[in-house]
């Protein structure tokens, strides 16, 4: 197995010599070239050599090919490796207003009724978020009109666009509802036929519920051992 990785490694960077100008990007580099050991297997250590030969030779020739690692924790990075790449730049986590846009870049196409306003409340609630973070409680509140519609008891008949034509508006589709509702009728989700099921939008009180479930990955410890990195190696991005 291990000279089934070494060779993924060494045709990567012939593939990207063969096809330049082309950018190799490495997610997660620290998983692949993390500081080398004593208890460091003999595969994994071929692994990291390979790549330092190959880093070594796209240094060498510089013209078509750039190389980009990402990583979350560059302090357990080979010291070869880190070398190997010129620019070692901090990107920080996400200010309010870059929250706002990706929270609105994640929510996209889906039917919601979030308001300008309910993204300024979403992006002053996410302090200390990454973007993965909040990718995650949007992934989760997009959940949260399914939930209504499998646990709900009772719903209700309402007009809306058709499911097989979404510009005709049909007036007997069925939505979830409280028992206490004037229009209620109780049934389960799997006595409505499909073709007559309208979801709920995703609401602020969707973001809000699961925004009150996550937390940030991101540590206060964490963000120090960036800047420390950052003032003894690296740049700000």
């Amino acid at each position: 197995m291990s000279s089934v990785y070494f060779r993924l490694v060494k045709n990567l960077f012939s593939l990207a010599r063969e096809h330049k100008p082309s950018i190799i990007f490495i997610d997660e580099i620290d998983s692949l070239c993390s500081t080398r050991s004593d208890n460091e297997s003999e595969s994994a250590r071929r692994i990291k050599t390979e790549f330092l030969v190959q880093m070594q030779g796209v240094s060498n020739d510089t013209e078509g090919i750039l190389v980009l690692g990402a990583t979350n924790i560059p302090w357990i990075l080979d010291a070869g490796i880190r070398r190997r790449f010129e620019k070692r730049i901090y990107i920080p986590l996400p200010e309010k207003a870059a929250r706002k846009e990706i929270f609105k870049i994640h929510i996209l196409n889906t039917p919601h009724s979030l308001t300008e306003q309910d993204f300024r409340i979403l992006a002053e609630k996410t302090e200390g978020y990454s973007g993965a973070d909040i990718s995650v409680v949007v992934r989760d509140a997009l959940m949260q009109p399914v939930r209504k519609v499998q646990t709900a008891t009772h719903f209700k008949r309402v007009s809306g666009p058709s499911r097989k034509n979404p510009e005709v508006i049909e007036n007997d589709l069925l939505t979830p509802c409280s028992p206490g509702d004037p229009n209620a009728i109780p049934m389960s989700w799997l006595e409505v036929p499909s073709d007559k099921l309208l979801e709920p939008v995703v609401s602020m009180s969707d973001m809000l519920r699961s925004l009150a479930n996550s937390k940030p990955t991101v540590n206060e410890e964490d963000l120090g051992k960036l800047r420390k990195f950052t003032e003894d190696f690296g740049q700000e991005g």
